[in-house]
């Protein structure tokens, strides 16, 4: 086989991963893709979505490639890592609030959220 033509065949395949990462681990599959692959046609091939039946690329997981947010008909080029994110377990502005308002009574209390009693000496 002529090189030329090896390396034409060779240019068109794009290396990619595709990462789903869990609390305690992280998947990583490596795939081969021709060029011109979108990152749904690269999630699909990765097998992912059958052994985790809780991803939902449409309503609940969101999409990344390096850490940059894509979507779906996003065309992949060599050596991109796919990422699928996780849906947040608490939403991070109202953690924040919750624990200003603990703060705020704890500080008017006796650090336990009680408020302090008079006491005449």
């Amino acid at each position: 086989m002529d090189e030329s033509i090896t390396e034409t065949v060779a240019n068109d395949q794009l290396k990619i991963e595709v990462v789903y990462a869990l609390p305690d681990r992280q998947e990583v599959i490596r795939l081969q893709l021709a060029s011109g692959s979108t990152v749904q046609q690269a999630i699909e091939q990765s097998g992912l979505l059958a052994r985790y039946p809780e991803i939902d690329l449409i309503l609940k997981n969101k999409l990344g490639i390096f850490a940059k947010l894509v979507k779906l008909d996003t065309l992949l080029r060599d050596r991109d890592r796919i990422e699928i994110y996780r849906p947040l377990l608490a939403d991070p502005k109202e953690v924040r609030k919750q624990r200003v308002a603990e703060d705020r009574a704890m500080k008017k209390g006796d650090g336990n959220g009680n408020p302090m009693k008079d006491t005449v000496a």
